[in-house]
């Protein structure tokens, strides 16, 4: 939480010097996101799942509203590993939209995290949108230091899925949530057009801006495991 503090008290800071552009804050929330959550002990995202993972993706203080069913719309970005499976890509930015999860009593905001666990999950990843639970498998993820408390459900799943709310961390269903990539939003970050596929799977050189999120993840994860 200190290092979320940290880097909304620079935002803030920023904004009176001229700020980065909120597509490059976002950048940086989610890299302050995943660290917080990593460091909760004994509640975090089981280390096996990470290391098996082919992409992330956070989506920081995602929004959502209603009483049992409501709605939710955020921002976030998604990195991936490289073929060789070593470090992470650049950002590519994404936007989820609609459905329902879990208790839901007034509107609140959530930190939501996901794992994409195999190469059919990068694929959907890379067109302009999809529905989880319908075109993707996607499963409340385990929490621990361990992944032995898996399901059969969340070993099959090609997306699990994490949120945290006022400080508590637990999987969490997405079932029904759009997914789609924002193009837009990544030519604000790169400074120039450039797709997904190109940020993601080949190695297009990610700005400086976008460093503190590689570094964070490859600080908890620098390579796949089979």
């Amino acid at each position: 939480m200190r290092l979320r503090m940290i880097t909304l008290l620079l935002v803030a800071a920023g904004g009176l010097l001229g700020s980065d552009p909120k597509e490059v804050e976002r950048v940086k929330e989610a890299a302050a996101v995943f660290d917080e959550v990593m460091g909760i002990k004994e509640r975090s995202i089981p280390q096996e799942l990470l290391d098996r993972s082919e992409c992330v993706a956070i989506v920081p203080s995602l929004k959502k509203a209603g009483f049992g069913f409501g709605a939710k719309y955020g921002k976030g970005v998604i990195s991936c590993r490289p073929a060789n499976g070593e470090g992470w890509s650049g950002p590519s930015t994404i936007r989820i939209e609609g459905g329902s999860f879990g208790l839901q009593i007034g509107g609140t905001a959530v930190d939501v995290v996901m794992l994409v666990m195999n190469k059919r999950g990068v694929e959907k990843l890379l067109s302009s949108r999809f529905t989880l639970g319908a075109d993707l498998n996607v499963a409340a993820g385990p929490v621990g230091r361990t992944a032995e408390a898996q399901t059969d459900a969340q070993m099959h799943a090609e997306i699990l899925s994490y949120s945290r709310s006022r400080g508590l961390f637990a999987g969490v269903s997405l079932n029904g949530a759009t997914l789609r990539q924002d193009q837009n939003d990544n030519k604000v970050i790169y400074g120039k057009k450039v797709t997904p596929k190109q940020v993601l799977l080949e190695g297009e050189k990610p700005p400086a801006s976008a460093q503190v999120l590689i570094d964070t993840l490859s600080k908890y994860s620098s390579r796949r495991k089979s």
